[in-house]
């Protein structure tokens, strides 16, 4: 085959798949939003989700994608339900069925077991109106019925990419309802690149002992010692109340050794920088780290519930970057 007729048919082929898409778009009605009404309600069991060959693929997915963003589900194989792996699904669950036929046999042992149980809700994803599975569900969506791929329209192709994208659209939605948010993200993904890159202030930050914290009245020798024990080069000073008042790091001693002699006479209060920049404690570690580099310093206060000048933390530019978020 020629390589002009090579690159015909992956075009032609993703075209087809943008077609089925695109008709997937237009189906996105009422049934869709009773999918996700159907699945917020599944307060006391499982979600379920089961299909055959290409679509139990499918199905696999969907269930990765619903748990990772909020929906814990798990794939039933549609083969092992029939021989005992059926026990997995209980009162009060959600089963998903995805089929493009809505005829397969392991499925119909399963739409069987469900149709027994009142409290087990069904939800029917199939292009065929007059299948059992259609039929037989509690919620029913009915995929458009997309030309597939490639000669004689029987290799599984756009009919599959339309089922991913379907699962994709209730998991986000599903996500959005929850508020489930990039903190949530997280928790759920504690390795990996995401992990990395979502992880916050903090996450990262020294607090309570290892902080350098300085009282405002403290004579300047004991606090240049607790800045050199802390080895941070900053320390956070507090006035009496436990406020945050100011901070003060190596390069302001340094000038100002240089500019009085006798500079240990003079008070914290004379010399240290008022109204510290600070963070959140959920800010993202990257964005802390923009901050830092455009103001040019390498440390950040971190206050929670909105509290600016309650300092719980400190953030250093270090610490970021041993991180390797970056």
């Amino acid at each position: 085959m020629k390589q002009i007729k090579i690159q015909k048919v992956g075009r032609e082929v993703i075209q087809y798949e943008i077609n089925g898409l695109k008709n997937l778009k237009k189906y996105i009605n009422s049934s869709f939003i009773k999918i996700i009404n159907t699945i917020l309600n599944c307060k006391n069991g499982k979600v379920i989700v089961s299909g055959v060959g290409k679509s139990g693929i499918i199905a696999r997915k969907w269930a990765a994608t619903l748990s990772s963003t909020g929906t814990p589900s798990f794939f039933l194989d549609a083969s092992n339900a029939s021989h005992g792996d059926m026990g997995q699904i209980t009162s009060n669950d959600v089963v998903i069925l995805i089929s493009n036929s809505g005829e397969s046999q392991e499925l119909k042992n399963i739409i069987q077991y469900v149709s027994r149980n009142k409290n087990i809700k069904l939800i029917g994803i199939t292009s065929k109106k007059d299948s059992i599975l259609y039929k037989n569900s509690d919620t029913k969506f009915l995929m458009p019925s997309n030309k597939e791929a490639g000669p004689e329209n029987i290799v599984p192709t756009s009919s599959t990419t339309t089922q991913l994208a379907l699962g994709d659209s209730i998991a986000i939605a599903c996500m959005q309802c929850k508020n489930f948010t990039k903190i949530d993200f997280k928790k759920v993904h504690p390795s990996g690149s995401l992990s990395l890159k979502l992880k916050t202030v903090g996450d990262l930050m020294l607090k309570g002992s290892k902080m350098p914290i300085i009282k405002e009245t403290m004579p300047m020798k004991r606090a240049l010692n607790i800045i050199n024990k802390k080895k941070l080069g900053v320390a956070i000073i507090l006035n009496n109340y436990g406020n945050t008042t100011g901070i003060i790091t190596d390069g302001d001693l340094k000038r100002i050794a240089s500019k009085y002699p006798n500079f240990k006479n003079l008070k914290l209060t004379k010399i240290m920088k008022k109204n510290p920049i600070s963070v959140d404690i959920n800010t993202l570690a990257v964005s802390a780290l923009s901050l830092m580099n455009s103001k040019k310093i390498t440390s950040l206060c971190v206050f929670k519930k909105g509290k600016k000048a309650k300092t719980v933390g400190i953030i250093h530019m270090h610490d970021i970057l041993r991180s390797n978020i970056y």
